[in-house]
């Protein structure tokens, strides 16, 4: 079984072989993330006649953040390259460019859940279900082949389900058993405009919570589920994040300077580069310090 950083590959945006297909589909809200409001299907300014961003080096400090750790998973390659055959529709005839963007909202989900689907396989604990998650992986990979009428029918949001139970399986196999230190506490910040309370103690199953600031500071979190847990500017510089679920984590501001990710489940470039670490945070395999962390 070939490991996630191998089985990934192809999972990464290629630009060269695109349309700036992210600067045209999305649309842009002006705030922290963006300098700019911008209607869904319609280009970035910025947007140069070569597909590429005409202030790619300066993103960041020209307010555009969110560009900067935006991930397709190699999306949009994919629906240039195989969906379109090449063409540019959405330049070439204006009328087909609803159908290419929709295409490649399909398929951006459908190669996030091959990412998680080959880590999942190259979990050991996940044995058990290698047999489905091959199965699962098969279907999402026939439907990435598809054309543009194949792809607006699949319903993915069922499909999304569905491997989200399976990939829940393996979350669960993966943690089990993790030998957690007695809690530490995590102290909770008060929110501006009215504190939300303190977080009395941490607890294994955090899936969903609001933890939007809070201190986590060297806390053991290691087999926690973290699953769809909002922790935007959460601190959680020298934290053990071993085996930790973070699938839809929203990472965006959380300091992890120090913290040990190495061994996180499910954890993606978009989390990564959205937060704040550096040269001593760990990460898996696979993925690498983003240049604003500074030098690695």
């Amino acid at each position: 079984m070939p490991d996630a950083a191998e089985a990934r590959t192809r999972l990464r945006a290629d630009c060269t072989r695109c349309a700036g297909l992210c600067c045209v589909a999305p649309a842009f809200v002006a705030s922290a993330d963006f300098a700019i409001d911008k209607p869904a299907g319609h280009a970035c300014p910025n947007l140069r006649d070569d597909d590429r961003c005409g202030i790619h080096a300066e993103l960041r400090e020209r307010g555009f953040p969110g560009c900067t750790v935006f991930d397709c998973f190699g999306a949009g390659q994919q629906t240039v390259q195989v969906t379109f055959a090449g063409a540019l529709p959405w330049r070439d005839s204006p009328e087909q460019a609803a159908a290419v963007f929709a295409a490649f909202g399909v398929q951006r989900l459908l190669h996030e859940l091959l990412w998680y689907l080959a880590e999942a396989l190259a979990l050991p604990a996940a044995a058990p279900l290698h047999r489905e998650l091959a199965a699962m992986r098969g279907r999402v990979e026939r439907l990435t082949a598809a054309d543009a009428g194949e792809l607006a029918a699949a319903d993915a949001g069922v499909l999304q389900a569905e491997a989200g139970a399976l990939l829940l399986s393996v979350s669960e196999l993966a943690r089990a058993g993790v030998r957690r230190r007695p809690p530490a506490g995590a102290r909770r910040e008060p929110a501006s405009g009215g504190g939300r309370g303190v977080l009395q103690r941490r607890r294994a199953d955090q899936r969903n919570a609001d933890l939007a600031g809070a201190d986590l500071r060297r806390v053991d979190l290691r087999g926690a589920s973290l699953r769809g847990a909002l922790l935007i500017g959460a601190d959680l510089r020298g934290a053990d994040l071993q085996l930790t679920d973070l699938l839809g984590a929203d990472l965006r501001g959380a300091d992890v300077r120090g913290a040990d990710l190495s061994g996180a489940l499910f954890l993606t470039r978009r989390q990564v580069a959205g937060a704040r670490g550096d040269a001593a945070t760990s990460l898996p395999a696979g993925l690498e310090h983003p240049p604003h962390w500074g030098a690695a």
